[in-house]
């Protein structure tokens, strides 16, 4: 083979490799759309599915106007320096221990102008990347999307997925999951994005949910939960296997491999296989059912969620864990996140899909698991992983980039009057309220006494007041 052929075949494999990855990421959305619309009463189906169809849309548009780019420039600030961007042609003095060597030209990649973006046969590989990324955007503001059903505004709902997907998860990645970030310079590892994405995720919908409000008729006149059951619990269990599928894709997308590669890295640039991360997921995927099977005493809902708990759990060490490591986090980790699902619901808060429990609550232990169980691995010239490195990072990706920008961006919508749909149309179905007709619309509506809802009862017939219909 010709030099310049074995060249290009290192390009091609590996352009073709992260195509495929992200091609078969889109799978975790498919699974989304099944399992939220599954997850929603029957009036809603039609107005959930769509705000995860809008979800690609939006959150696409924006990683490819500003997302990209913030991935990029953002990554040393502001521990190093100001933003990079075309007013800066040099990088800061002092750096630390971290590589400057490359940042600049990447920055200048990722403008939506950029050539590299376009038809380029002299850059195979940034396009792709693009391609990766602004999928990993995408699952990020699918998270929230669950928990805020059958209530919010799809306009605001776009807002904030749009802050999330768009900025708030690219900054925790630009500092936590990239090679130039300034997290590698503390000793931190999250190759598996439990708080960079997960983590940041989680808790972004928790703030949203307490200026969002519970459901109507969530909760009794004493503040006891009610159980409002998803319309089709078989088709949310589908869309949570079709998640499982592109979840092993999101990992392998993690995986760092280049032309002229002599092994695999992580995108700290520590080595590791392939073939560990098919083991292990596989391992966290099967015992985090378990658990959750057993932490919640058979509930299916919690039950199908804990291979996402027991993944997500391991995620920041995948590469890392042997197996039975990985067994007993992932075990603990959906074992309990039951529980905490329970303990925000006694709260008074509304999380239709425990999005807060499976991402946010078990992206904290799988981040939070690295420093206690990987302490002390090294990471090329930089500090090895540590607990203190894992705690920071952890906490400015959950609760400075999570947590308190998705209250104050809910808040400001909800002071707007522009978060929640009107009692009225929440009442009646959002599938009404936004399309103006049924998800299923050959067939009439039940209410949970079995009775006609108002909008199918004929004359003489029962109806239900505001509070049965939940």
């Amino acid at each position: 083979m010709e030099p310049d052929a074995q060249a290009f075949l290192g390009v091609f494999v590996s352009e073709v490799y992260y195509y495929w990855a992200a091609v078969f990421m889109l799978l975790i959305h498919v699974g989304f759309l099944a399992y939220e619309g599954g997850a929603s009463r029957a009036k809603n189906v039609l107005a959930t599915m769509v705000k995860n169809l809008l979800t690609l849309s939006v959150v696409g548009l924006s990683f490819y106007f500003f997302g990209w780019w913030v991935y990029a420039a953002f990554s040393i600030f502001p521990r190093f320096g100001p933003i990079l961007g075309p007013w800066s042609t040099a990088l800061p003095e002092n750096l630390g221990t971290l590589d400057g060597e490359g940042l600049l030209g990447f920055v200048a990649t990722t403008y939506p102008w950029s050539p590299a973006m376009g038809p380029n046969i002299a850059d195979n590989l940034t396009g792709v990347f693009w391609f990766a990324f602004s999928l990993f955007a995408m699952t990020t503001a699918s998270i929230m999307s669950g928990a805020v059903i059958e209530r919010i505004k799809l306009g605001a709902y776009l807002i904030l997925a749009a802050i999330l997907g768009g900025f708030l998860w690219v900054v925790a990645a630009s500092w936590g999951w990239n090679y130039w970030g300034w997290f590698n310079t503390m000793g931190y590892h999250d190759f598996g994005c439990s708080a960079v994405v997960h983590g940041v995720s989680g808790f972004f919908a928790l703030g949203v949910l307490i200026n969002l409000g519970p459901r109507i008729g969530k909760f009794d006149s004493r503040g006891v939960a009610r159980d409002i059951r998803p319309h089709n619990l078989p088709l949310t269990m589908v869309g949570l296997m079709l998640i499982f599928v592109g979840f092993y894709a999101f990992l392998a997308g993690c995986v760092i491999f280049l032309p002229g590669a002599t092994v695999e890295t992580t995108i700290y640039g520590t080595p590791m296989t392939l073939a560990s991360i098919g083991v292990n997921t596989t391992l966290a995927l099967c015992i985090g059912i378990i658990g959750s099977y057993l932490g919640s005493k058979g509930d299916p809902f919690y039950t199908i969620s804990g291979g996402l708990a027991g993944i997500i759990s391991v995620g920041a060490g995948l590469d890392l864990y042997a197996p039975p490591l990985v067994l007993l986090i992932a075990f603990i980790g959906a074992y309990t996140m039951p529980f905490v699902g329970k303990f925000v619901e006694q709260k008074g808060i509304d999380d239709a899909v425990g999005a807060f429990a499976v991402h946010g609550y078990c992206g904290v232990i799988g981040s939070m698991a690295v420093g206690v169980m990987g302490t002390g691995y090294a990471i090329g010239d930089y500090p090895p992983t540590n607990f203190i490195a894992q705690l920071v990072g952890t906490f400015l990706c959950t609760i400075v980039l999570g947590l308190i920008p998705g209250y104050g961006c809910s808040w400001v919508l909800k002071k707007l009057n522009l978060l929640r749909v009107p009692p009225e149309e929440e009442i009646e179905g959002l599938d009404l309220g936004d399309f103006g007709l049924r998800g299923y619309p050959e067939y009439p509506l039940l209410n949970e006494d079995g009775l006609l809802d108002p909008i199918h009862a004929g004359p003489g017939s029962s109806t239900t007041t505001t509070t049965d219909v939940i």
